[in-house]
């Protein structure tokens, strides 16, 4: 599973892993940072070979040494979460130099995306009144940075998140009309921000560059947007379920999307936050992504049933 290929092969040979399934944030408070070598160890047990880097840090970030942790636990990497300040032009330099820096990382061990996050300030997530200049200027940064990705063998797709720029329906259709970046499509956050996975799904297919399968409990999330919890909060408080466990209608985004010929990764990405200590061996998040897997699993078995004509009626 999860072998990073885009040549249409089966579902579960696309899906790759999210370290933040494993409670991985480097969002100070957000919980206890699980070691590299058990996460990667549960991701091989799952069947999991591909993944994203997850937080920058906890990964090594010289490339052989992040090489050779990847090669000695089976793991292929195939992108990374990046948030750049893309609005201000003040901050021009700074976001190309660091946005070259993580290209070239991810093009020397083998990746072959780079996903863009909008946010205020990387190291300070916040929400401004964004002028017609700014945005103006952050789709034109989106240009160079597609650029730069491209220059290193790597896709840029871009990450509509909850905190950041692109959170909200209307300004993902924003950025997409004006601008021809290719879309991460994450399930959850599009949930959140008040757009329908399904219908992106639908509209933009061809533009879909990447999957983050994440599903969302609404009564959670309808919190979140009315200010009563922060982020980091509502997912300690549950607002990312196993995949079929939440309501967003995953199976309905994944059948669209097949449909319209979408051959590339699905990154199962069900955030976590891990409030109460170390999980014993066996237990905490990795039963959580088992959970998702069987879905997964569910979804794809009558896709195989129709390609090979065992059709019961």
């Amino acid at each position: 599973m999860g072998n990073g290929g885009h040549d249409g092969g089966g579902l579960l040979d696309r899906v790759a892993a999210a370290p933040i399934s494993w409670g991985v944030c480097e969002v100070p408070g957000w919980g206890l940072q699980l070691p590299v070598e058990r996460v990667l160890a549960e991701m091989r047990e799952l069947g999991l070979t591909a993944m994203e880097l997850g937080a920058i840090g906890w990964l090594p970030t010289e490339p052989e040494e992040l090489r050779r942790t990847l090669d000695a636990n089976g793991m292929r990497a195939v992108g990374a979460f990046v948030p750049l300040a893309l609005h201000d032009a003040r901050c021009r330099s700074t976001s190309l130099a660091d946005a070259t820096t993580m290209a070239e990382l991810l093009e020397q061990v083998g990746a072959d995306h780079f996903v863009t996050a909008a946010v205020s300030d990387p190291a300070d997530w916040q929400r401004p009144d964004v002028a017609d200049s700014g945005w103006d200027h952050l789709v034109g940064m989106l240009d160079e940075i597609d650029s730069i990705a491209q220059s290193h063998g790597l896709r840029q797709v871009l990450h509509p998140h909850v905190n950041t720029l692109v959170e909200t329906a209307g300004e993902l259709e924003r950025v997409l009309e004006a601008s021809d970046v290719a879309l991460c499509l994450d399930t959850g956050h599009v949930t959140i921000g008040g757009a329908d996975p399904v219908q992106l799904a639908a509209t933009y297919a061809e533009r879909v560059g990447l999957v983050h399968l994440k599903d969302v409990r609404t009564a959670v999330a309808e919190r979140l947007n009315a200010g009563e919890l922060g982020l980091m909060a509502a997912v300690q408080d549950g607002l990312f379920a196993p995949l079929g466990a939440g309501d967003v209608a995953i199976a309905d985004v994944i059948t669209t999307l097949e449909g319209q010929g979408y051959s590339g990764l699905y990154v199962l990405e069900q955030d976590v936050a891990l409030t109460d200590g170390a999980p014993p061996s066996g237990a905490g998040p990795v039963r959580d992504v088992a959970a998702s897997i069987a879905y997964l699993r569910s979804v794809a078995a009558p896709r195989a049933t129709l390609r090979n004509g065992d059709v019961t009626r």
